[in-house]
């Protein structure tokens, strides 16, 4: 009898674990910890290890074409070398010394420049332009992408060779001003030192702008209709719609072409080196970086100083990279960092 009773009094004072209380239920007895498994470590390195699976290839390519290259650059760069055997003639930095005491590559510099502002500027505005309506339910809208499309598939020598042709003194544009009556208009497209550096403007923008139009045009393809829509329920009118919620919504997408195209105005080389050539485009004030590099280093057989140019503009695109994305891109990446704190 007294033994079922304890019983019964031992199962009223156990704990919400099912553990007795000892000492009349005043003191409560911690359940046995068990050894915590190495599930979590295992599932850990295995990650770790998928990573490096993924990762390691594009490393590998990364180190191999970029990394190794830029720092065997730098390291002939010291070098008066000629292509050709071990380079022997060690100058240190007399190489960086000459490029930046150089005119001709303080002239290339200013050309690099204003060809990322006019890039920035003309293409820029002409392409957000063309997205807007290309976003509208117009009929031929599909052909009328496809045709802002193909000159940016179409191959640089294509239309460096076409474009040459055609700007040439007796080619197509002059004749054509010549047939029309404005003979008076006819003009050096490609020599004159003060319509070359337009006439590779227009170019440029021909044949980069349909990229710009389609990476806006993806852009556009994700602001929801619904915001339009009640804006315009509450008055607002088309373009007071495109300048509110259109144009702030699609700032990521304007900022990534912008860098894109800063990047590829910094290293412009094959429609300059295959309309203007070496010489033309040194006197013609359409020379840039590349060209110079190219001039200087392997036409001139000084693969040393071509090799410090290239690492000169190297640092330069990198540096103007990580600004941007320091001051620029950092707003697109703000917001999802936040979330990702909390």
């Amino acid at each position: 009898m007294s033994n079922s009773l304890g019983e019964k009094t031992l199962a009223g004072q156990r704990s919400p674990e099912g553990y007795p209380e000892a000492g009349g239920g005043t003191h409560r007895v911690s359940p046995p910890v068990a050894p915590r498994p190495t599930r979590r470590r295992t599932g850990q390195w295995r990650q770790r290890f998928e990573i490096a699976v993924l990762t390691g290839p594009a490393i590998i390519v990364f180190l191999a074409f970029v990394i190794f290259p830029v720092g065997l650059a730098a390291y002939y760069g010291f070098y008066r070398w000629q292509g050709y055997g071990p380079p022997i003639d060690f100058v240190g930095l007399n190489n960086y010394f000459l490029i930046f005491s150089d005119p001709a590559f303080h002239d290339v510099l200013s050309h690099n420049a204003i060809i990322l502002v006019l890039s920035l500027v003309i293409q820029g505005p002409v392409a957000i332009i063309l997205a807007l309506l290309l976003n509208q339910k117009i009929r031929g809208r599909t052909v009328i992408r496809v045709l802002i499309f193909v000159p940016y598939v179409i191959s640089e020598v294509i239309v460096g060779t076409g474009w040459s042709l055609m700007l040439q003194t007796s080619g197509a544009v002059n004749g054509f001003l010549q047939n029309i009556g404005l003979g008076a208009l006819k003009a050096n497209w490609l020599s004159d030192p003060h319509i070359a550096i337009w006439s590779l403007m227009v170019i440029i923008s021909w044949k980069y702008i349909g990229f710009a139009v389609i990476l806006f045009l993806a852009g556009l393809q994700g602001i929801p209709e619904e915001l339009s829509e009640a804006a315009a329920i509450d008055g607002a009118s088309y373009w007071q719609i495109q300048r509110r919620i259109t144009l702030p919504l699609l700032g990521p997408t304007v900022r990534i072409w912008a860098f894109l195209s800063i990047i590829g105005s910094l290293q412009l080389f094959d429609l300059v080196y295959i309309i203007w050539g070496q010489y033309v485009a040194s006197t013609a004030g359409t020379s840039t970086m590349a060209t110079y590099m190219v001039g200087q280093g392997r036409n001139s057989g000084n693969y040393g100083y071509g090799n410090a140019v290239a690492v000169v503009m190297f640092v330069i695109s990198l540096t103007i990279a990580l600004i941007y994305q320091r001051f620029i891109l950092r707003r697109d990446t703000a917001a999802p960092i936040t979330e990702r704190r909390k």
